[in-house]
């Protein structure tokens, strides 16, 4: 994989002395815009989305099909931005990428400052019964769980030009996502805010006390699993960032 800073990592606006630097992670099907206006809610955070291939801007490329091996390419692209305190927040399927990501960053001795797992919650990982295949669902049933999750509009969902492009990686990233397991010792040490809609049904469970000694603090806010389409979490981000030291820890 090209690990090119600005080909994985869109810087979504200029920040003048930025404080900290946040790399965004979007959900299974999604890609860098929706976090397009980021950088400008966030006072003194730079936002960097984070760019997946075979999609938007990167279409013609080959689809990620090891969550892993995608967030190892994704750190090598943020170890240069480094230099300020680094922090991640990934929503649903970004979620364990930013994990995986935090890890292989501190792996190269850089240690992000905050993680924020969004759509997700601290909990036991859901049992086989619970975990469908991706690989089984014909295309209208992967249209209609697009719908109930929700950031999905109808109309575009039915066109059937919007299927031709979108599908394929939407299914591309819940089979890379359904085919991920957390590796035994895979522990950060950044500490770890999850953030989850309090009607949100679809709820990432994941054991995150476990997967990280910095800590875990646990929120709930009004909406659904796209509740930051809504109602995002930049004061949060904002007052948690305020609060991390001027130059990330080595």
């Amino acid at each position: 994989m090209n690990t090119d800073t600005a080909l994985w990592l869109h810087r979504t606006a200029p920040v003048t002395d930025p404080v900290a630097r946040l790399l965004c992670f979007p959900h299974a099907g999604g890609s860098a815009s929706f976090f397009r206006d980021w950088g400008q809610r966030i006072p003194g955070v730079e936002v960097y989305a984070v760019r997946y291939p075979g999609r938007a801007e990167r279409l013609g490329e080959p689809l990620a099909t090891d969550l892993r091996e995608l967030a190892r390419a994704v750190a090598d692209a943020a170890a240069p931005l480094a230099d300020l305190p680094l922090a991640l927040f990934g929503h649903s399927m970004g979620a364990p990428i930013a994990l995986e990501t935090a890890a292989a960053l501190e792996a190269r001795g850089i240690n992000p400052v905050h993680l924020f797992a969004s759509g997700s919650c601290d909990a036991a990982y859901p049992s086989p019964e619970e975990w469908a295949d991706p690989s089984e669902e014909d295309d209208p049933a992967v249209i209609e769980r697009l719908l109930t999750l929700g950031g999905t509009d109808p109309e575009l969902a039915a066109d059937p030009e919007f299927q031709e492009l979108v599908l394929p990686y939407v299914r591309a990233d819940a089979n890379m996502f359904h085919a991920y397991t957390t590796r035994p010792g895979t522990v950060v040490r950044c500490p770890v805010t999850t953030i989850a809609g309090d009607a949100d049904a679809d709820t990432d469970r994941r054991p995150w006390s476990e997967l990280t000694t910095g800590g875990v603090r646990e929120q709930s806010t009004r909406g659904d699993h796209f509740y930051l389409v809504a109602n995002p979490p930049h004061s949060l981000i904002r007052e948690t960032l305020a609060a991390v030291p001027a130059r990330p820890a080595a």
